[in-house]
């Protein structure tokens, strides 16, 4: 990957560049929200696109010569419904967080009531966290996973829900290990009357690819990235049926933001287009089949995983029985030192900060691009327990560390 050009106007930036490639090349990836894009994907990132405002929706732009900018938004629009088999799809959102916006602004008022899942089980800032903007314009009320299994109890839900009265229901997370039963959230939502808004961020590719249980054609709304676990240009979409179409669409533009960014656009369209291909759905069952591999060695090494276990693309550990004396910055500290990437994280029943919790969340999207199978997920689960097991002991962060260089050396990223 050349940065030359960039080079010769702006070394200093060029060397940042060079600098994170070779950071993300010999270091293992594992924060549950990162992936690995293709170089197709990048190159339409980086596309003259980049220079084109296309405010509007095709065919109806607010510029001349949006001809181009409309041909590769349609084709988005049409490869995300294949995907996810939505009536109604955007493209526009700017992140996953602005999809969720967008949503709010189609059918809520400032003051209108939201239910959702509290951060620190594993729900997400956009949801309603009060430093966050939906925690500022709307009442929010939050349930919490059971203590005792790590899970969602459905009938808790749709209890508070009942003493609530909220105008929207928000189920989809960004720390919560198992498979989400959308149809019983949405009987939750349809017991008060309210919208439901189920958000896949996290998940967007294992829907598409039918390992995970879809909520398209049950919630009324479906938000999500698509640059996580769908592998796409970087950005936000939102999913619904065509009776919310216009509200969405005006609520996204203009009342949320203005022109929209044509060459993330292009990425995603780019990144779904391979996620049509057959090679995909091999790629998202085995994202799983990675994540229960590393979830279950580290059960051998004495560690405690939320809810037992995962169905899904990442592992939530809560150290305090296994490691009550290191904290999950510690062990995000210590990781990092040792060449693994991955981030320190709140645990259902968090008796520590929230900025130096008690866990520590591991995602397999970017090693499993990479080519990991479950035997190298095991050597990588036995290189965390090494790292946890003597955070302060400088010689072994250094022998994980070269193990970590086989590994990459192993399994190369942008040949």
């Amino acid at each position: 990957m050349d940065y030359e050009t960039v080079r010769s106007v702006d070394p200093e930036v060029a060397d940042a560049l060079d600098g994170e490639l070779d950071r993300q090349q010999n270091t293992l990836s594992m924060i549950a929200s990162e992936n690995h894009v293709s170089e197709a994907v990048l190159e339409a990132q980086g596309s003259t696109l980049t220079n084109k405002y296309a405010e509007g929706y095709p065919g109806k732009r607010y510029y001349a010569g949006c001809e181009n900018a409309d041909t590769v938004e349609e084709l988005a629009i049409e490869r995300a419904k294949d995907l996810w088999g939505a009536e109604h799809v955007n493209v526009q959102p700017h992140s996953g967080t602005q999809a969720n916006m967008g949503v709010y602004f189609a059918v809520l008022e400032p003051g209108d009531k939201i239910l959702s899942l509290d951060l620190t089980h594993g729900g997400h800032l956009s949801h309603g966290h009060p430093a966050n903007f939906a925690g500022k314009l709307y009442e929010v009320e939050q349930y919490e996973v059971d203590a005792e299994t790590g899970r969602i109890d459905y009938d808790a839900v749709r209890e508070r829900a009942e003493a609530f009265d909220p105008d929207i229901v928000v189920s989809g997370y960004s720390a919560y290990p198992r498979e989400v039963k959308w149809d019983r959230i949405q009987e939750a939502a349809d017991a008060v009357d309210a919208y439901h808004l189920a958000d896949i961020a996290h998940i967007t590719g294992l829907v598409a690819a039918d390992v995970h249980a879809s909520p398209v054609g049950i919630a009324d709304f479906v938000t999500g990235s698509t640059h996580k676990t769908i592998r796409a240009g970087r950005g936000g979409i939102i999913m619904t049926g065509e009776e919310f179409a216009d509200d969405v669409d005006s609520a996204v533009f203009p009342g949320g933001q203005g022109g929209p960014l044509m060459h993330n656009i292009a990425g995603k369209a780019v990144g779904f287009k391979e996620a049509l291909q057959p090679e995909f759905a091999e790629y998202a069952e085995q994202v799983v089949a990675n994540a229960k591999a590393i979830g279950e060695r580290l059960q051998e090494h004495g560690f405690t995983l939320v809810s037992g276990g995962t169905d899904t693309h990442l592992v939530l550990v809560d150290l305090r029985d296994s490691h009550p004396d290191v904290s999950g910055g510690d062990a995000e500290a210590a990781l990092e030192a040792a060449d693994i990437v991955l981030n320190a994280n709140t645990v259902p029943g968090e008796t520590r900060s929230a900025f130096d919790p008690s866990g520590i969340r591991i995602g397999t999207p970017a090693l499993t691009t990479r080519g990991f199978d479950e035997a190298a997920m095991e050597t990588v689960a036995d290189l965390i327990a090494r790292v946890v097991d003597n955070v302060d002991d400088e010689a072994v962060l250094s022998e994980v560390s070269a193990n970590v260089d086989r590994l990459t050396d192993e399994f190369p990223l942008y040949e």
